[in-house]
């Protein structure tokens, strides 16, 4: 694996920098080049329930496509690859075409509730699923239906990214667990007075009837 500053900081990116004043603090932090995915950026990965893909075309323009599934859907395969099943779509094969002639592939895979982003870059196949049976069933999610394609990433280097201008956002059920324990206290609260508004109505039915 190679280290982020090295791969993606070409002569134009330090010149940049440089007239920028900020090449000495990025050449520290990208000194060293790591073995490979850690554990934050595994379970930061396996975590995801969405995530954008680049490719490059023979022309040359990139393209950004978005895959998501349930938590988990992105699968480690190890500490430098890491894939995904892809499954029926619309069938227009973008990303499929340009990988066969480039195999350079840029993902951003964001956590928006805690405003948080991994960039990867790397070189990634994809295979019709039949190919790779073993591997199918490594990437394959349960109720996601019928596999037909592989996608690996070979990671080539991360980066983590700053907080900085990513706008909150939740999905269904990062909502849930966020202000579900505050609906089941109100609700609690809600049967308690109830129950307390049908005591006192007993009780006021159970006075009148002894005045009476």
């Amino acid at each position: 694996m190679q280290s982020y500053g090295d791969l993606m900081f070409t002569p134009n990116v330090r010149a940049g920098q440089e007239a920028e004043g900020s090449a000495e603090a990025f050449g520290t932090r990208y000194a060293k080049a790591p073995d490979g995915l850690g554990p934050d950026e595994i379970a930061f990965l396996q975590s995801r329930t969405s995530v954008y893909m680049s490719t490059i075309s023979e022309t040359g323009w990139p393209y950004i496509q978005h895959r998501g599934g349930p938590r988990g859907f992105l699968k480690v395969v190890s500490p430098t690859q890491f894939g995904f099943a892809d499954y029926r779509g619309n069938r227009q094969l973008v990303s499929q075409g340009h990988l066969v002639g480039n195999a350079k592939t840029s993902f951003f895979a964001m956590d928006y509730p805690q405003k948080a982003r991994l960039k990867l870059q790397g070189h990634a196949r994809m295979m019709p699923a039949d190919s790779n049976p073993e591997l199918a069933e490594k990437l394959h999610t349960e109720g996601q239906g019928r596999v037909e394609r592989l996608v690996l990433v070979d990671v080539e280097a991360f980066d983590w990214n700053c907080p900085q201008f990513i706008t909150l956002r939740m999905d269904q059920a990062e909502l849930a667990a966020v202000v579900g324990p505050e609906f089941d206290r109100l609700e609690a609260r809600i049967r308690a007075l109830e129950a307390r508004i049908r005591a006192l109505e007993a009780e006021n039915a159970a006075l009148r009837n002894a005045k009476g």
